[in-house]
């Protein structure tokens, strides 16, 4: 197979979830709220009830609380210009970190990440539905793994608008069998909730800073979910005047907004745990971290049983099927980016979905939902050193000191392949906090692992684009089209073009002009697929020098201001 021939083969395979492109305006045709609806759908997942009962038994209620709020106030504040530019220029993460401090390869670095991410709550989540499937019918837990993992395939395979179609009917089901139970249980036992406000798990009951932080690290490793929820609003509609209130509404609810929802789970899980201890057994232990085991013991506290059991198991099937083809999905789209890039060649999405699928169950064989506490821990470091890094680049770099480019650039041509402001930022950022986390700071320091990301993260992006002047975020400052790449709203403009490479035509912000002309000196265009999969060299027009300030490209790639971009637009 060619490149061309590999090139169109992918054009045809991303056509329903645009693995390694902006999203055109011809497939976002849903609403703002449609598509904020079925992005809500995914945090389903039952992994926030073990977490915040895990946090609940090891530093009491009162310290796992106030960790719960310390990480989501922070997970939101650095979710939300990164959930803006995904919305607004219809980019998953990766695209926007190509052209927020990571470059064309450097941007895979933090793919992989990702990636990872959704292999380990995968792999979390699989595990709470196969102990559901054990405590219900006895299939013993091996096999119960392997249920879960198969299970999504076939919805998976069908991409966006099988998951959207999912998550809208499955949503309000899951709702009632979460939510109605437990209300019914604090309403009627007032002593349940006074247990739960005096709990102190294995502390002395004592409000401590360390523990605060300590509870907050675990919930941090919840942030790559903002990634998972990118991957459904990137769909949204173009901001117009008409749909400006439902478009935020959307935008802020489904993205950074998902952790709101998370904690209140966190919190949850606190109390159900709590629950177990006061009213079925005092002696589970870290078996009452199990959300179903949490469920039986709240149904069976209003109705028989075995009835108690059964809607259990519906709870937590429904729950973990919705969470996991989310995780399948944007996993496939993560390694698919990523192997595509480095290798310019592409065997198809499905191929990484069951990638995906074989190292998230080779997890759940090796019992990681056992060492939940300790892996998230240790993994918080380098996702918060990730994800701020992109949240700075965007807020200081592009917006106060305008050396990062305020259109996120994500095209081959108009890259560099490395941008040392975000791999240094991370680097050092991952190592000082894993070796804080590692004791190497004195014990004391290991409780402060994660903020110690969040600050040097914070620091070092903007010193890194001073110190480089931000040389290294555009190669081009003009990518050679005459329109505009951005329409008078501030939105991606929906011109389309053709790729002389593929011969297919692609909207204006995957198009590039091409170095080789036509066969009468006319200017062809290239798409970003193509030079992903082809010799970039040879369709890419030679680099300008970059001036000492880089700002947003001029002229054809929308660096004069727009309408939307002065008053309430921005």
């Amino acid at each position: 197979m060619t490149r061309a021939d590999n090139a169109r083969a992918a054009a045809e395979d991303s056509l329903e979830d645009y693995a390694f492109r902006y999203v055109p305006r011809t497939f976002r045709r849903w609403r703002a709220g449609a598509v904020g609806i079925t992005a809500l759908g995914s945090i389903a997942f039952l992994a926030d009830f073990s977490i915040g009962a895990s946090i609940g038994i090891e530093h009491g209620t009162n310290n796992a609380v106030l960790g719960i709020l310390l990480a989501s106030v922070t997970i939101f504040i650095v979710g939300v210009p990164i959930a803006y530019y995904a919305a607004r220029y219809n980019l998953d993460l990766d695209l926007i970190a190509r052209g927020s401090g990571f470059g064309y390869y450097g941007s895979s670095i933090t793919t992989v990440i990702f990636a990872v991410f959704t292999c380990i709550f995968f792999a979390l989540e699989g595990a709470i539905m196969a102990q559901g499937l054990q405590v219900a019918t006895g299939i013993p837990l091996p096999i119960g793994y392997l249920i879960s993992t198969v299970v999504v395939i076939p919805i998976v395979i069908y991409g966006m608008r099988a998951l959207e179609r999912l998550q809208f009917w499955t949503t309000p089901l899951w709702l009632a069998l979460a939510l109605l139970p437990l209300l019914w249980v604090i309403v009627s036992d007032p002593e349940a909730v006074s247990a739960f406000v005096s709990f102190t798990g294995n502390s002395d009951g004592e409000l401590r800073f360390g523990a605060i932080v300590s509870s907050a690290a675990v919930c941090f490793a919840l942030t790559p979910q903002l990634a998972e929820q990118i991957d459904y609003i990137r769909a949204m509609p173009p901001r117009t005047r008409v749909n400006y209130r439902a478009w935020w509404t959307s935008l802020l609810f489904a993205g950074p907004g998902w952790v709101l929802f998370s904690g209140i789970k966190q919190v949850v899980g606190v109390f159900l745990a709590v629950y177990l201890f006061t009213r079925i057994d005092p002696d589970l232990g870290l078996r009452a971290t199990e959300p179903v085991r949490q469920f039986v013991g709240l149904y069976a506290s209003i109705m028989p049983e075995w009835l108690a059991i059964g809607l259990a198991l519906i709870l937590v099937v429904i729950a973990q099927v919705k969470i996991n083809v989310t995780n399948a999905y944007s996993g496939s789209l993560a390694w698919s980016n990523v192997y595509t890039r480095l290798t310019k060649t592409y065997p198809g999405r499905s191929v990484f979905m069951y990638f995906n699928l074989a190292i998230a169950l080779a997890l759940m064989w090796m019992d990681v939902f056992s060492l939940i506490s300790f892996v998230l821990s240790l993994y918080a470091n380098v996702v918060m050193a990730w994800l701020v890094t992109i949240a700075a680049d965007i807020v200081i770099n592009k917006h106060i000191l305008r050396l990062s480019p305020k259109y996120p650039e994500f095209r081959r041509g108009m890259l560099f392949d490395w941008n040392p402001v975000g791999l240094v930022s991370v680097g050092l950022a991952s190592l000082l906090s894993l070796a804080a986390f590692g004791g190497v700071f004195g014990e004391d320091m290991r409780s402060y692992s994660v903020l110690i990301a969040i600050g040097v993260a914070v620091v070092t992006t903007p010193i890194m684009a001073i110190s480089t002047r931000g040389r290294f975020y555009l190669r081009r400052q003009t990518d050679g089209i005459a329109s505009p790449i951005l329409d008078a709203d501030g939105n991606p403009s929906g011109e389309r073009l053709r790729c002389h490479v593929t011969g297919y035509t692609f909207e204006r912000p995957d198009m590039l002009a091409s170095a080789e002309r036509g066969p009468h000196g006319e200017t062809q265009y290239v798409s970003s697929l193509a030079l992903t999969l082809d010799d970039s060299d040879r369709y890419v027009l030679p680099p300008e020098p970059a001036p000492a300030r880089s700002k947003v490209p001029t002229g054809a790639v929308g660096g004069t201001r727009h309408r939307s971009d002065r008053g309430r637009g921005q």
